[in-house]
């Protein structure tokens, strides 16, 4: 049974290990290429997965994985109880999905290591197509289906509503780079001193997602509660050049850590009075809103660090109000080329 272990030194996390050599040797790998949470998902994932299975990387057959998708897709608080976005009674397809990603990569590198005693790996990425004319592989039907839905925005009522219940000018200006710049948490998190360019308004992200690194314009606001935090509250004693810290406690001064963002993030969510508020539904309010005041996906992909301007697309379903006025404008410029109903054509 493999038991997920952390080695934190200096409030880093330094290793994650499941007991098992093959695995800790594939976590060590994935740690030099991911960042910490998608270190930490992978890491649960195949713990999970080795939870249920119950055997060795080289015993695991494809009927294994179709055994352990079947308990994933399992009723969890009874048949009749499903969640109305899919309408599924077992985990969220997102979640399966992502669990047999990180399988699969596992059982990737066993055959690429080719010392482990797997010679083929026992995750399909889909099922093959019975068609005439397709190859096996190609066009397959996929494990997962994952829902298309469109993640909610905030109104700028709501936006409103969760600053003013912000308690410090640090939290405050934690929220406004999400809403106002697109930052992740993990990015916000992982802002450095030295990523501070008030004087051109912007920040330099080190570590986005997928290595990739961006120079991100943000609005004046948040500059100025960044200098309200660094110049009041920011202990004076804190020796990390992370800019964000925790303010109070026995980690005074210490970098401050996402579960520690997502704690502050709540309570100002509850004192609102507001359903929900993550930081990855600022993010996604930031980029619908600069969509929506004309701005180019071109320059929303680069603000927002996606590899594919596919990933940007949402925005255009999300922006409603610009949607609708390119609609609009469309409609009256065609109604303006029709020939009214009845009227003669000289000729």
């Amino acid at each position: 049974m493999p038991c997920l272990v952390r080695v934190v030194e200096d409030d880093e996390l330094r290793a994650i290990t499941l007991g098992d050599a093959m695995l800790d040797d594939y976590l060590g790998f994935v740690a030099v290429r991911a960042r910490i949470n998608t270190w930490l998902a992978v890491a649960s994932d195949l713990k999970i997965f080795f939870t249920v299975v119950a055997k060795v990387p080289a015993e695991v057959t494809t009927a294994d994985v179709f055994l352990f998708l079947a308990a994933q897709r399992a009723p969890r608080q009874g048949a009749t109880v499903v969640r109305l976005e899919d309408g599924e009674p077992g985990l969220a397809a997102r979640t399966i999905a992502r669990r047999l990603s990180s399988v699969r990569g596992l059982f990737a590198y066993l055959v690429a290591r080719g010392d482990a005693g797997v010679t083929r790996n026992p995750v399909p990425s889909s099922l093959a197509a019975r068609r005439p004319g397709v190859r096996r592989g190609k066009g397959g039907v996929p494990l997962i289906r994952t829902p298309r839905t469109l993640p909610r925005v905030l109104s700028p009522g709501e936006v409103d509503a969760l600053v003013g219940a912000l308690r410090t000018a640090r939290d405050r200006a934690m929220v406004e780079v999400m809403v106002l710049g697109g930052l992740r948490r993990c990015e916000v998190l992982g802002l450095r001193l030295e990523d501070i360019n008030a004087g051109k308004r912007r920040v330099f992200v080190a570590e986005g997602k997928g290595g990739r690194q961006r120079i991100v314009p943000v609005s004046g606001r948040f500059f100025a509660t960044l200098g309200d935090y660094l110049e009041v509250e920011r202990p004076r004693t804190s020796v990390t050049d992370r800019v964000f810290v925790v303010l109070k406690g026995a980690r005074r001064g210490g970098p401050l850590s996402a579960a520690g963002l997502d704690e502050i993030l709540d309570g100002a969510r509850s004192r609102a009075g507001l359903a929900k508020a993550t930081c990855h539904q600022l993010r996604h309010t930031c980029f619908t809103r600069l969509r929506e005041a004309g701005m180019a996906l071109e320059a929303i992909q680069a603000q927002a660090g996606h590899a594919s301007i596919e990933s940007t697309r949402i925005y255009v379903h999300l922006a409603n109000d610009w949607l609708e006025k390119e609609y609009l404008r469309a409609a009256e410029a065609i109604a303006a080329q029709s020939v009214p109903a009845g009227e003669a054509v000289s000729g």
